[in-house]
């Protein structure tokens, strides 16, 4: 009786393991699965993080935002923001002369608000001073505006390190960023397909996967994001290194360690570094739908560079790249960073 008490045992535990396994790989292996260090998975944070960059014409800096109503002072000039339409107001004040200094002077105390979330009271401009050298700013993080997420959605949750899988309900932006932001990296999520977003044109669209959900994102990036910046004048700007490359699935960035790019005016380009130096061409093909960046290198050494990549989005010091559907993992990411 002992016996057989034991194998009944011994076959429950074998079976729940199985089950265990089986749950893990196919969360692993689910294409709409999402690590910390899955492009997508900042996409949507930066979609969720407090908007930031808006109100710069008060401060300047796109590391907080200052929280309204709040009154300033612009050359001579008191004015009262009460919500974001007001900032031209002030943009309006610092125009109007060229002859005077344009310094935005806030009637202390303000309070001010991170990408987090998070709030801060400042009391004069020494402690406002102290917080913006303080700043970490960064182009890559900033907010994508021109879409909404609907609420509430719903995520999967795996932790393979201890095999508890789990649901959870997020219903706001600060719900949301918070969660990817306490993400630990032994965790897999899913975002629970359908959702909704609402574009910069009032339409609803519905999110099927998380392929799509990256197309709309980069979609909003492109209309929303404008900076005047054109990709030529910036890549032809200095010397550059590769800063991540993903492809199927796996961060590879450490293979292009070292190596620096440079793109001349005249179409050359030139890629040098660890005891190689090799020649190349670039060119920039646009429709009115996308816009790509070409690379050819000299030889095979790096040919993983040779294609052509979709341009995401650029600042003067980085440039986001993208394949679609190339390798298992579905997209190739390369994001390029100025020395």
């Amino acid at each position: 009786m002992k016996k057989s008490n034991f194998l009944t045992l011994l076959c429950l535990l074998m079976l729940t393991f199985s089950c265990q396994n089986e749950e893990n790989e196919i969360i692993k292996d689910d294409k709409n699965s999402l690590t910390a260090d899955a492009p997508l998975y900042k996409l949507v944070e930066r979609v969720a993080q407090n908007p930031t960059s808006r109100d710069n014409v008060l401060d300047n800096s796109s590391c907080f935002a200052v929280m309204l109503p709040v009154e300033v002072i612009v050359n001579s000039q008191q004015i009262q923001v009460n919500n974001p339409s007001d900032y031209q107001l002030v943009q309006d004040a610092i125009d109007a002369f060229t002859t005077d200094d344009d310094i935005v002077n806030f009637i202390f105390p303000i309070t001010i608000q991170f990408q987090n979330f998070e709030t801060q009271v400042i009391q004069d401009t020494d402690a406002l001073e102290d917080v913006i050298e303080d700043c970490d700013e960064d182009e890559e993080f900033n907010e994508i505006e021109c879409i909404t997420i609907n609420y509430p959605i719903t995520i999967n949750t795996y932790d393979s390190n201890n095999q508890v899988a789990a649901t959870v309900t997020i219903d706001s932006d600060t719900a949301l960023f918070e969660f990817f932001s306490n993400l630990e990296d032994t965790m897999y999520v899913g975002i629970n397909y359908p959702i909704s977003i609402t574009n910069s044109n009032g339409q609803n669209i519905v999110i099927t996967s998380n392929e799509m959900f990256e197309e709309v994102i980069e979609e909003a990036i492109m209309e929303c994001n404008v900076s005047g910046l054109t990709l030529e004048s910036v890549i032809t700007d200095g010397m550059w290194h590769i800063s991540y490359f993903f492809k199927n699935n796996q961060d590879q960035t450490t293979d292009f360690e070292g190596y620096n790019l440079t793109f001349f005016a005249n179409g050359d380009m030139n890629v040098a570094g660890n005891g190689n130096d090799l020649d190349g061409d670039w060119e920039i093909n646009s429709n009115a739908s996308e816009r790509k960046l070409e690379i050819e290198l000299d030889g095979d050494l790096l040919i993983q560079l040779e294609e052509k990549w979709k341009v995401i989005e650029y600042s003067e010091t980085f440039v986001k790249l993208r394949l679609v559907g190339q390798g298992n993992g579905g997209n190739n990411y390369m994001y390029l960073s100025k020395n």
